[in-house]
């Protein structure tokens, strides 16, 4: 089989594997929170800014504090990424500008372009450009918005809303205040998996082969970074049942 009729079949196969794993892992997320890494943060976060959120004299700080260093490690992946879309901005420049001059001048210059980055034509060297610079725009987007979500956050945690009684209907409870930190989380997850999204779409450059295999070592990984084999809270739970038993014995 060619190298074109390996882009085909193994990279659509690939691309399938890793959207099929996130369709069941968002079904697993939604119906089935504690069995995932990702619904049982979101609960320990609720859980969290509601004892911020119990005294804000006292925890204030600290919660800011907290917002304060996710917000730093979201702007560490936009610039990232930002960084990396320029970067593959200019290769696809600079990079196709250069293939046709030596195609144009050298038969042997093309051939050793083909070895590097799999079929060398122009249009299958541009898309697989473009897949990683989209892939990247898209983890930049996704940290802005996690950034703004814990900027807002950041300033209701401080809210004494349970001393608010100017209003008659408020709507500052605790449960919106951890909904917008979810949502930061959540967006910064995203992004983050837009970076690994990048991984298999890299390796694409040099064959089809190669972006096949990373999918697959890529999805068994996350599913070993996604979900949660042991809650500990079930362990705690066994444990004070236990021990309630055999003090009523």
């Amino acid at each position: 089989m060619e190298e074109k009729d390996l882009d085909f079949v193994l990279v659509p196969a690939g691309l399938l594997v890793m959207a099929v794993y996130h369709v069941w892992l968002l079904y697993q997320i939604r119906r089935k929170p504690v069995r995932t890494v990702v619904g049982m943060n979101a609960i320990n976060r609720r859980f969290w800014v509601s004892s911020m959120m119990e005294d804000t004299q006292k925890t204030g700080v600290l919660a800011v504090q907290t917002l304060r260093n996710n917000i730093m490690a979201s702007t560490l992946l936009a610039s990232t990424a930002i960084m990396l879309s320029s970067l593959i901005a200019v290769l696809m420049t600079g990079g196709l500008t250069a293939q046709n001059n030596n195609n144009n001048n050298n038969n042997n210059n093309r051939h050793m372009i083909g070895i590097t980055f799999g079929e060398g034509t122009k249009l299958r060297l541009t898309i697989k450009f473009f897949s990683i610079l989209v892939c990247f725009l898209i983890s930049f987007l996704m940290n802005v918005q996690s950034i703004r979500y814990y900027s807002h956050a950041s300033m209701l945690i401080n809210v004494p809303y349970k001393k608010i009684t100017n209003f008659t209907c408020h709507r500052l409870t605790a449960e919106y205040v951890s909904s917008s930190v979810n949502l930061g989380s959540y967006f910064w997850s995203l992004g983050l998996r837009a970076f690994y999204f990048s991984f298999p779409l890299f390796l694409w450059l040099f064959g089809a082969i190669p972006m096949f295999v990373c999918s697959v070592f890529l999805v068994f990984m996350l599913y070993f970074l996604d979900v949660s084999v042991d809650p500990g809270w079930v362990a705690d739970t066994s444990i004070t049942t236990t021990t309630t038993d055999e003090e009523s014995g």
